[in-house]
């Protein structure tokens, strides 16, 4: 069974930085793409990046591009988001995602979610 857990998540002022991690055991991680999804209050889950088996490959949101980095380090089993110069606009519940192939594709939805972590930009 996979298991994914979050971590990192909590309370921080606009401009800000945090790094979520999100720790994956019950299948072989390094075989398939990884993301990150987020929920605001009120809205619907939403993208906000994914890498690759080697993650060499990486997709982002547009609405994250160039604030967010998205890592993993396969010997840990665990995928990271960094957030730089975060804004209000990013407080949501942040899911790690998990897919079934190796490649992201944003027709074919994650098999597999964490339970979320919260992350709160004040103004």
């Amino acid at each position: 069974q996979v298991q994914l857990v979050e971590s990192g998540g909590g309370l921080v002022q606009a401009g800000g930085s945090l790094r979520l991690s999100c720790a994956a055991s019950g299948r072989t991680f390094s075989s398939y793409a990884m993301g990150w999804f987020r929920q605001a209050p009120g809205k619907e889950r939403e993208f906000v990046s994914a890498a690759s088996t080697s993650g060499r490959s990486t997709y982002y949101a547009n609405s994250v591009k160039g604030r967010f980095t998205i890592s993993r380090d396969n010997a840990k089993n665990t995928v990271y988001l960094q957030m730089n110069s975060l804004k209000p606009e990013d407080t949501a519940v942040y899911y790690c995602a998990g897919y079934s192939t190796p490649w992201y594709s944003n027709s074919s939805p994650p098999s597999n979610w964490g339970q979320g972590t919260q992350v709160t930009v004040s103004s």
